[in-house]
């Protein structure tokens, strides 16, 4: 999907717009700035996406490399509800594991933790439902504990390092995916930087994390694991994991002759 820019526009605001994280549309279109793009320029908005590699894909899979949550209705085999999210910043990472959703909250009060509080000691103990409470309307509670799935009243930073732990969703998708799950869904949050899959005899591959010799070798691993290093042409994937588009890319020997 492509997107034309006109005056006012920014990808900020896209991304929201399209139902993307400011991380994807922004690693989707190099070069572009994000605050004032130029009229006229065309922005690739991405749409699809691989999906996380778990032993079972039941209730909601979280992976934090791509800043995205991905819901497996229990009831609608082969289709996926997928959403932008916001994760840990530096020092407060969202940890991964295999949790359950304890507790569904409707205009949650929000219980400063003492940490938080010890950081910005102007905060008050308990911030009350309203357009100041950084959890927004809806919050799922996980079996970790402080760890919540929630909204926002800070929408630009989904896509982003922003929270101290827990997973900010947009105040609709939260709405939207308040309404689906039940307590004791099955939460996985993985970190998987590097995503494959072979689709009509194409190796696809999806890339979150940019250059590096590590996630070279992760991205090395993931195929030999599938199955589907030898079908792959080298030099296509070492560009995709140049650009590290976030976006899934033909990598598959077919493609490098093609045309």
């Amino acid at each position: 999907m492509a997107h034309t820019i006109v005056e006012n526009d920014s990808l900020v605001e896209m991304a929201r717009r399209y139902d993307v994280g400011y991380n994807e549309i922004s690693d989707a279109n190099p070069g572009v700035d994000p605050f004032i793009p130029r009229v006229g320029t065309r922005v690739t908005i991405p749409g699809r996406w691989i999906l996380p590699d778990v032993p079972r894909r039941r209730g909601i899979v979280v992976n934090i490399a791509e800043r995205r949550l991905y819901f497996f209705p229990p009831h609608r085999n082969h289709l996926v509800d997928t959403f932008p999210v916001g994760i840990g910043d530096e020092g407060w990472e969202t940890p991964v594991g295999t949790y359950r959703i304890v507790e569904k909250l409707v205009h949650p009060s929000w219980y400063v933790p003492a940490s938080i509080r010890r950081q910005k000691p102007e905060l008050p103990k308990v911030v009350p439902p309203g357009p100041d409470n950084p959890l927004g309307d809806y919050a799922l509670r996980l079996s970790i504990g402080t760890v919540l799935i929630h909204g926002t009243n800070r929408p630009f930073g989904i896509g982003r390092r922003v929270s101290h732990g827990c997973i900010h969703l947009y105040p609709e998708d939260i709405a939207a995916l308040y309404r689906m799950v039940k307590c004791g869904t099955r939460v996985t949050i993985v970190r998987q930087r590097v995503k494959a899959v072979l689709v009509n005899g194409k190796v696809l591959v999806e890339i979150h994390g940019g250059e590096g010799r590590l996630l070279q070798q992760e991205a090395i691993q993931v195929l030999e694991k599938k199955g589907l290093l030898g079908r792959v042409d080298m030099g296509l994937l070492l560009a995709a994991l140049k650009s590290a588009s976030g976006m899934p890319v033909d990598v598959s020997k077919v493609a490098a002759t093609a045309g």
